[in-house]
């Protein structure tokens, strides 16, 4: 008998688009979702968890888990590594959650090529103006890093056509109930709603 399974969820941005607060929203107003903890060889931050924020690991220990083909997708940035545990996904999905990647446009290419059924979506700021807004209003970059981020911005920006959803953030409440109302419309699509609701069909076709 065909089981529901949950769906992965691709979700990339620019920086200063807002993209780790509209998917914190999500998870604490949806129930069935939930956001894929990465592996990287980065120091903890200040007031970082081990295993809700990341799963912190040697160089080696990273290198191992490559080797063994255990991330849906890996990268390198600056002088880190950061992957995505392809066992820990499909556990998800298999019990019928819905599961968020926050990745970059070159991890979404390698995790559709592994599971051509994720849903990708794109979200942008407004306005180049807001964008660049948003990143010196975080007061933690440097003149120098925010220029890189904003040529950075320009170059994720140029992939949004390799997405099934592209969502224009200018407006926080509003953009959240346009992510849950994608969400909400996959899981009610014809053949997750046959399965998942396979009684209640039979019983109101039956004859009896």
């Amino acid at each position: 008998m065909k089981k529901f399974t949950g769906t992965l969820y691709i979700f990339s941005a620019p920086s200063g688009a807002g993209k780790t607060s509209l998917v914190k929203a999500l998870l604490d107003t949806t129930s069935y979702i939930g956001v894929s903890v990465s592996h990287t060889t980065r120091a903890p931050r200040p007031g970082e968890v081990d295993g809700k924020d990341y799963h912190f690991i040697s160089r080696d220990d990273f290198q191992e888990l490559v080797n063994e083909g255990a991330f849906l997708e890996s990268a390198q940035v600056f002088d880190n590594y950061y992957g995505t545990s392809q066992r820990w996904v499909e556990s998800e999905m298999e019990a019928g959650r819905d599961v968020i990647l926050e990745i970059d446009w070159q991890g979404a290419q390698q995790v559709r090529r592994l599971m051509p059924d994720s849903v990708s979506v794109f979200i942008v700021p407004p306005s180049i103006e807001a964008l660049e807004q948003r990143l010196r209003g975080r007061g933690q970059d440097s003149d120098e890093i925010i220029a890189r981020r904003m040529r950075d911005a320009r170059n994720e920006v140029s992939h949004y056509g390799e997405y099934d959803y592209l969502i224009v953030n200018d407006n926080f409440e509003n953009t959240v109930d346009e992510l849950r109302a994608i969400i909400i419309a996959r899981r009610h699509r014809l053949d997750a709603q046959q399965i998942r609701h396979r009684d209640v069909l039979q019983d109101l076709l039956s004859e009896d």
